[in-house]
């Protein structure tokens, strides 16, 4: 036999059947009920008054309070704010005060409540959540596997103009292939640096960065000119974690050294200062043993990728079972005759997508996946941000 569950409604229910019955007298019936004669009498009240809804939960909340806001100053508040929808509640209140010198007037924060409850506050526009991939966990195991790139900060020289030097290692070897001196952190100074470098070195697999400028962006796979113009050469961006360096810990390691030889004191100007990374670089290349490398100088480990530098960038290749689109001007694709925005960075090239289920299609550009296409909303979703959202 299955228990039985009561409400404290059917409770009541019950306890007004058995009076209108008239088999008991009230003081028997209620302590049956286990309850007073002033509630039993209460309930008989209500249900007469009401009916059965009379019966139901009511809250026990007072219907005033002492401290309440008078409605005459809650009327003046709101129509100067409708009058000046952008004052805040500082200036409604001197207003107010103004017109009425003898009302007792709440305080700042109470203002804000009562503008707040009739919808005179704009809400906030919630902030893209981007998404990360977490950890790195591609394995450095042979030189080329994977370049370190970052910005050591940023220094001024003797003739007061910053210079932000841009170092590239190779995580395997340790091998500083370049220390280069800027102007600024943008892709445009940046690009240049890496030219050189890949038809100087050949290109490597993945290259780990920050999530700054110009490496990172907050777009969809914090895909950044840089790291795009990357992925079109064959290499993937390998992004830390915010806010934890150790994950390039090799990198930073570098640039501790880097630091206490070339910029306590800093040369005179940009040109002075390069040639201090210049000879740094040679010195750290070639004469300085390093402990990780069994006191072998990276020279010594570190050759040229086998993967040169095309002379044109290659196309982007999808597999058949993808379909593929064009990026248009405004960052978007032609998807069932309506426009989905993918990211300013991939404009000009060409962005596959892959089924995984009715009306849900992964987005990629290249290799690299940059998000989830769900055709009931027509948006693309940042599949790690996604994820993250989930825990």
């Amino acid at each position: 036999m299955p228990w039985s569950e009561t409400t404290p409604m059917d409770q009541k229910t019950q306890f007004i059947a058995d009076y209108l019955r008239q088999t008991l007298d009230m003081t028997e019936l209620c302590q049956m009920y286990g309850i007073s004669r002033k509630t039993g009498y209460k309930w008989i009240g209500r249900y007469l008054e009401h009916g059965p809804q009379g019966l139901e939960e009511r809250s026990c909340a007072p219907s005033r309070h002492p401290n309440q806001t008078p409605e005459a100053v809650i009327e003046a508040l709101i129509q100067v704010r409708q009058r000046h929808p952008t004052w805040g509640a500082k200036k409604l209140l001197t207003i107010v005060e103004k017109r009425h010198p003898d009302w007792e007037l709440p305080g700042r924060s109470t203002v804000c409540e009562i503008l707040n409850r009739h919808g005179l506050v704009p809400r906030k526009r919630r902030r893209r959540v981007i998404g990360h991939p977490g950890k790195p966990t591609a394995q450095m195991l042979a030189p080329n596997d994977i370049w370190c790139a970052d910005f050591k900060g940023q220094l001024k020289t003797g003739d007061g103009i910053y210079c932000y030097p841009l170092t590239v290692t190779d995580g395997c070897s340790r091998y500083l292939l370049g220390c280069q001196g800027l102007l600024s952190t943008s892709s445009d100074d940046a690009k240049p640096v890496f030219t050189r470098l890949f038809k100087e070195y050949g290109l490597p697999t993945r290259i780990r960065s920050d999530n700054g400028v110009p490496f990172a962006t907050t777009t969809l796979a914090r895909l950044s000119m840089l790291s795009a113009w990357w992925v079109r050469l064959g290499i993937l961006p390998d992004l830390i974690e915010p806010g934890k360096p150790q994950q390039n810990g090799r990198h930073e390691r570098m640039h501790r050294t880097l630091k206490a030889e070339t910029t306590r004191p800093p040369a005179a100007n940009r040109q002075a200062q390069q040639r201090k990374f210049n000879r740094f670089r040679e010195e750290f290349n070639n004469e300085r043993p390093h402990e990780a490398l069994d006191m072998a100088t990276p020279a010594s480990v570190y050759v040229p990728s086998r993967r040169e530098m095309p002379d044109r960038l290659p196309p982007l290749e999808y597999p058949d079972r993808f379909e593929v689109r064009y990026v248009s001007d405004n960052g978007g694709i032609r998807w069932n005759k309506g426009w989905v925005n993918v990211s300013s960075t991939c404009i000009g090239e060409y962005v596959g997508l892959e089924e995984i289920d009715d009306g849900v299609w992964n987005v990629y550009f290249g290799p690299l996946k940059l998000g989830r296409l769900l055709e009931r909303h027509m948006r693309i979703e940042d599949e790690f941000g996604r994820l993250k959202r989930r825990g």
